[in-house]
């Protein structure tokens, strides 16, 4: 398998079950998932995961990056600090599949206390088929990338 095939998952220790549901729904369609833990339920710190998922995206071996914790606010600015990383929160299908269209997102970060199993599964759903629309969006993401540090 290539990079275009893979996903990597983490999450702080809020959203173990839920990671592990979305690891085997993603599988199911036919993506290959690297799953990085935790898989303890010992209180863990959400940045350690989220910069370790967006640091193996930004590096080229993984297409994308799920990552979640209680709200998916806090793990999603630790991804955000990592170059080449444009990740969004999403608590539904609407938000996930815009950020891959009009933002290029490369990686997603859901709630465990926000979103409900079944819906989180939509929202990976939408995220992973859609495709970024380029155009007047490529303009606007290139602005971004170029504001990295």
């Amino acid at each position: 398998m290539t990079a275009t095939d893979r996903i990597v998952l983490s999450s702080d220790h809020s959203a173990i079950a839920l990671r592990q549901s979305i690891a085997s729904h993603v599988k199911a369609h036919g993506w290959e998932v690297v799953d990085i833990g935790p898989t303890s339920p010992d209180s863990t710190d959400y940045p350690e995961h989220g910069i370790a998922a967006a640091q193996r995206v930004a590096s080229g071996e993984f297409r994308f990056g799920i990552i979640l914790c209680g709200t998916g606010q806090g793990i999603m600015m630790a991804a955000n600090k990592v170059k080449g990383i444009r990740c969004g929160v999403c608590a539904d299908t609407f938000s996930a599949r815009m950020i891959r269209q009009h933002n290029d997102a490369n990686m997603l970060s859901i709630g465990a206390r926000v979103a409900g199993e079944a819906l989180a599964l939509d929202i990976v759903d939408a995220f992973l088929n859609a495709d970024f629309e380029g155009g007047r969006h490529a303009r606007r993401v290139d602005m971004i990338k170029a504001a990295e540090l």
